[in-house]
């Protein structure tokens, strides 16, 4: 398991965390940078002490290194001069830095395995991280855009809910009931009118009458 993965594994436990508690998608989406750009900080960080020591360790492999090949040579100018028991009292030297070269020469490529990965690493997380900055102002935008519509289909609802509809009926009634009012006091208007002539017909009619009884 890389080093990426297992900063991926916190950042995904508090992004869920934070979905749990239905927080605001752009803050999410900073929050995920955010913990991004500190993995990758944490990787880069882990990564040159990785390579620092790894700088240290072939250090010390050369000097292994040349410490065996001086025994090495030792041992030769001993046997030269017919002293054996100085060539095996250097081989015995040459051997302890010998056995700690392979040590170290073991010890650096584990290192360079690790700077080898923690660089696959920072790669990945340097892709997804430009790719998630990329997607941020759409997913913003995005957010914006989903808020206002839900608002509009909120409302959309509220209106076509049976109080609305109740409310606007009644509405509706009212002025219905006011216009017929209106007409009502219209028609009691023209009636009282036509009364009016209705009553100066009758009184000619009246007159005329009374005129004839009086002719005769």
């Amino acid at each position: 398991m890389g080093i990426f993965t297992r900063f991926r594994d916190i950042i995904s436990s508090n992004i869920s965390a934070m979905l749990d508690k239905a927080e605001d998608p752009e803050k999410l989406i900073k929050l995920m940078i955010r913990e991004m750009e500190d993995t990758l900080v944490e990787i880069k960080a882990s990564c040159a002490g990785v390579m620092a020591t790894t700088k240290k360790v072939q250090r010390e492999l050369e000097q292994m290194e040349e410490r065996s090949t001086y025994w090495e040579d030792k041992a030769q100018l001993a046997v030269s001069k017919g002293r054996d028991d100085l060539a095996k009292e250097a081989l015995v030297e040459k051997r302890k830095y010998t056995e700690r070269r392979e040590t170290l020469e073991l010890e650096l490529a584990e290192h360079d395995s690790l700077v080898l990965q923690y660089q696959e690493d920072i790669q990945q997380l340097e892709e997804k991280l430009k790719s998630a900055r990329d997607k941020q102002r759409v997913l913003v935008q995005r957010h914006i855009h989903a808020k206002r519509r839900k608002r509009a289909q909120e409302e959309i609802r509220r209106v076509d809910s049976s109080d609305v509809v109740l409310k606007f009926e009644e509405l509706e009634n009212r002025i219905e009931r006011m216009e017929s009012e209106a007409d009502l006091v219209n028609f009691a208007k023209k009636t009282t009118l036509e009364e009016e002539f209705d009553k100066l017909t009758v009184d000619d009619e009246i007159e005329k009458e009374l005129q004839d009884l009086k002719e005769k």
